[in-house]
């Protein structure tokens, strides 16, 4: 590649950002923000559950509802606050609470990408025809299809919540199989990650650190983490090619204004 592909290929991503909007700046700050913040969260995980448990009945509630909030908006990722209901209410309290807390944040992160991104990314994807394949592939094959589409996007554990609502959303997924794709796509590797720190919580460490630390379940946590990953990696692996036969491959001739 010569130096006026490079000059080319940068003109045409400033292209895109700028066409894109607010919706542009939408999507590095939930690219970004909620794996720095889901870091921290887990650092923190032994003072967000003292705070949790001193709320008494209302820690339930209040768990749920900021996991609505802060998933919707781009905050915190749902796998963080996920272990966060695990180690707090086990099982099956916490995956209740998960469930109802990404859902409802993909409600929130929905209508706040629909009155970011507005017709902004429909215009965009009507000029560069492979991104209109894709788009057709996922909104244009009827209510199942689409619900397929979106469960199989949803299920590998690498992604990103936030910013896959902002591309749902943007394309006009329909709300209901919008919504249908994230709880089933969802609720394997969310069911893994509280049942993972359901389990970590039971050994009565008072967080991950003096967990891992003062050896608690030793070759068992070690285990558990080697099995845990090897399951979302098999998910993710058979979402990936069941997602592959779905979405049709874009060839040389479908380029972007070839030539």
């Amino acid at each position: 590649m010569n130096k006026g592909d490079h000059t080319s290929s940068r003109t045409d991503w400033k292209t895109i950002f700028v066409s894109l909007g607010p919706a542009g700046l939408l999507g590095i700050a939930w690219a970004t923000l909620p794996a720095i913040l889901g870091i921290t969260l887990l650092f923190l995980l032994g003072d967000a559950a003292s705070g949790l448990d001193h709320l008494g009945r209302w820690g339930y509630v209040i768990y749920i509802l900021v996991f609505m909030t802060t998933s919707g908006l781009g905050i915190l990722p749902t796998f963080a606050q996920a272990v966060l209901g695990g180690w707090v209410f086990g099982l099956p309290l916490g995956l209740v609470g998960a469930l109802a807390g990404f859902t409802g944040g993909s409600l929130i992160g929905y209508g706040i990408s629909r009155i970011t991104s507005r017709d902004r990314v429909e215009q965009l994807i009507e000029k560069h025809p492979r991104a209109s394949i894709v788009r057709n592939a996922l909104i244009g094959r009827g209510f199942w299809a689409t619900t397929g589409i979106v469960t199989l996007i949803r299920i590998p554990p690498n992604s990103p919540f936030a910013l896959t609502n902002l591309v749902m959303a943007s394309c006009k997924v329909k709300l209901a199989p919008y919504v249908i794709g994230v709880v089933v796509g969802m609720t394997p590797r969310t069911a893994l990650f509280v049942g993972s720190a359901a389990a970590a919580a039971s050994t009565d460490a008072a967080d991950i650190q003096t967990f891992i630390s003062e050896g608690k379940g030793g070759l068992v946590m070690i285990g558990g983490i080697v099995l845990l990953l090897a399951a979302l990696g098999i998910i993710g692996w058979i979402s990936d090619r069941a997602l592959k036969r779905m979405i049709p491959e874009t060839h040389p001739a479908e380029n972007d204004d070839a030539g």
